[in-house]
């Protein structure tokens, strides 16, 4: 009897570390989709970011089968406490990766259209923004991997960076439309991809927020650090 309960366990514990190992592999697919959209705006390059749009149907293949997976163990096991907090934590992230996903697609279908379209300064803004993102994404994951509680508040404390340098994409691109008419084709498309870059930063800080409480079974403050003035930016004609 006690051997069986050993097993048992130990059957369970191996299950809880696939998941761990299924949410890295599919935080991991979203990190690179995620640099490489970035890279195939930067460079033009609109191969890559075809093989980003393809590439979209494996991440929502994971969360399938991570919701699956997680279903099954709270049907069969009935986890209790940590364990609980820590599967439910796991369908949460496995939606928001998935979101995430399809934000660095949308980057990669506007990469397409911005190839097409004269050439506008500022990309590195945008590298160091899709840096900034991937960075948060990473430790967030890690964090729920690693139970991290520690690490999921400095991801949920790093938001504010990322909107501060979509605040400066922002008011660039408007002096671009105001600068030159036809610029705007190519500054509303880029508009849009700084939009979905700093979503992709809403989401790593929700997950972040999401393994907070998988640790510690208590929530981050209700309100956390942002810096988003987008909503507030007026377009100044250029003197």
């Amino acid at each position: 009897m006690v051997e069986k309960s050993e097993h048992i366990v130990r059957s369970y514990e191996e299950q809880l570390k696939k998941l761990r190992e299924m949410i890295a592999r599919m935080g991991g697919l979203a990190e690179r989709q995620v640099a490489d959209a970035a890279y195939a705006l930067v460079r033009r390059d609109t191969e890559l970011a075809a093989e980003v749009i393809g590439r979209d149907g494996e991440i929502d293949q994971l969360e399938r089968d991570i919701e699956n997976f997680c279903v099954r163990l709270l049907a069969l096991r009935q986890p209790m406490a940590g364990d609980l907090r820590f599967i439910i934590a796991a369908m949460k992230v496995s939606n928001a990766i998935e979101r995430i996903g399809d934000y660095a697609r949308n980057c990669a279908k506007r990469a397409v259209v911005i190839a097409q379209q004269p050439q506008l300064t500022g990309f590195s803004s945008f590298q160091w923004m899709a840096k900034l993102v991937q960075e948060n994404l990473k430790e967030s994951i890690d964090a729920l991997v690693n139970q991290d509680a520690t690490a999921a508040e400095r991801v949920w404390a790093a938001d504010a960076s990322v909107d501060d340098v979509y605040n400066g994409i922002f008011r660039e691109l408007l002096t671009h439309m105001m600068e030159d008419t036809r610029n705007i084709t190519a500054a509303t498309h880029l508009l849009f991809v700084a939009k979905n870059y700093e979503r992709i930063g809403d989401h790593a800080t929700n997950i972040a927020e999401t393994v907070f409480y998988s640790v510690r079974g208590a929530g981050l403050p209700d309100e956390r650090p942002k810096g988003d003035t987008s909503p507030f930016a007026v377009a100044r004609p250029p003197a």
